[in-house]
């Protein structure tokens, strides 16, 4: 898009502001080595190899006794010739005996089988067993999770507590990651007030610098703030100059439509430039994404719901491609409405919903006030319901849900 926009500037549908912001969106190079416990959260830069089998030997999947299964015969007492737990190292079986084995323990040398505990019993001559197993029942086998030499992990992963306990498993105690992003943001509004101060008549409380600092911190950022901005076109380029200057992308909220008070647009154009403004979406519809000395900035509306789901949809899939992360967007699913929704619009809507589950089947149902200052209507929801242009919804018709799991 033209740097310079204007009112007339044609809306852009949803799918083609993803694949110009995720065009946009360059993934940092700088990497650093962490700790396995402080790995949590970061995306690997490199791939992780195992150096070992997993398991190391063969072993015990259950608690019983290993045998050699071409020597047992159904109701015939072997002798138990040794105990092997777990963490110990059996002696090689002798013939026609048996080991008492523990799961996850070593097979004894000579032994190819285990029969569980239930399917034997203790007689005065040994121990008896219900059948004859065939061989291999109930062992694991060295390297069948994980061969020494392969590779477990691949880089652009986000470790998360699964990834971390099979790195664990294969001994690795350090990891080289993507460094943390740095994300500035402010707050544009003279009727903004910081919570625990008095409101004067026609202020409101900042609500969207705590929901959004939150968010940049639950997307793995280090947040510089710059708190509320007073309207003005200098003092919002004089922060977006500094902002720039100190992180890797910029957020702002507020002063992104074409009202005489809303300098931010008009900012990023005098200091870089624009690449995509005013959206075919709802809400959300006057988003900015531009650049200032090859910093990315994105303007989110002012209103709070605006802000909240814009923030999901746009800056946590640009966020992912910033840590080096492939696949970045959100996973939807078909649910039922449970609503009947009659007021078909241009733009592609996104309105807080909530998912149950009625006897296997999920259905979805819409807060009833979906007005874009409805903060409320966001701690209610636990997804986001897609309307598609132009289209009128009846209850029980087929629509797409995203949790707001797959949008954090």
């Amino acid at each position: 898009m033209d740097s310079c926009v204007t009112q007339d500037t044609p809306l852009i549908d949803y799918d083609e502001a993803i694949r110009l912001l995720l065009g946009q969106a360059r993934p940092v190079e700088e990497t650093e080595t962490v700790d396995l416990a402080d790995a949590l959260g970061r995306v690997l830069a490199e791939s992780v190899q195992s150096s070992v089998d997993v398991p190391p030997l063969d072993n015990s999947a259950m608690d019983g006794y290993a045998v050699r299964a071409g020597e047992v015969e159904p109701g015939r007492p072997m002798p138990v010739s040794q105990r092997i737990p777990a963490g110990s190292v059996g002696s090689e079986l002798g013939p026609g005996s048996c080991a008492r084995i523990f799961t996850g323990a070593p097979l004894p040398p000579g032994a190819d089988s285990v029969i569980m505990q239930e399917r034997a019993s203790e007689q005065p001559e040994g121990v008896a067993f219900e059948s004859t197993p065939p061989p291999g029942d109930n062992v694991r086998r060295a390297g069948s999770d994980i061969q020494a030499g392969s590779t477990i992990l691949e880089a652009g992963v986000m470790l998360d507590s699964q990834h971390l306990g099979l790195v664990a498993s294969v001994g690795v105690t350090r990891m080289t990651v993507r460094r943390k992003l740095t994300v500035a943001t402010f707050f544009t509004g003279d009727e903004l007030v910081e919570p625990g101060k008095a409101l004067g008549k026609g202020q409101i409380y900042n609500s969207n610098q705590y929901h959004l600092n939150a968010l940049m911190r639950r997307f793995e950022c280090d947040v510089v703030t710059f708190g509320i901005v007073e309207d003005s076109l200098e003092a919002t380029r004089n922060t977006i100059r500094e902002a720039a200057a100190k992180a890797d992308l910029i957020i702002t909220s507020g002063g992104v439509s074409v009202g005489e008070e809303d300098h931010v647009r008009v900012a990023i154009e005098e200091l870089g430039s624009i690449s995509m403004w005013r959206l075919k979406i709802k809400p959300g519809k006057p988003l900015v994404l531009g650049h200032v000395d090859a910093t990315p900035i994105i303007g989110l509306p002012g209103n709070p719901v605006s802000s909240f789901v814009t923030c999901l949809l746009f800056v946590h899939p640009f966020l992912r491609k910033m840590q080096g992360q492939e696949e970045v967007l959100p996973l939807s699913y078909p649910v039922k409405a449970d609503f009947e929704w009659t007021r078909p619009g241009i733009r592609r809507e996104f309105l807080r919903g909530k998912v149950r589950n009625d006897n296997g089947v999920a259905f979805a149902e819409i807060y009833p006030k979906q007005g874009s200052d409805v903060l409320s209507s966001t701690v209610w929801a636990n997804g986001l319901v897609v309307i598609p242009e132009e289209r009128v919804i009846a209850r029980g018709e087929s629509v797409q849900f995203i949790p707001f799991k797959e949008l954090l």
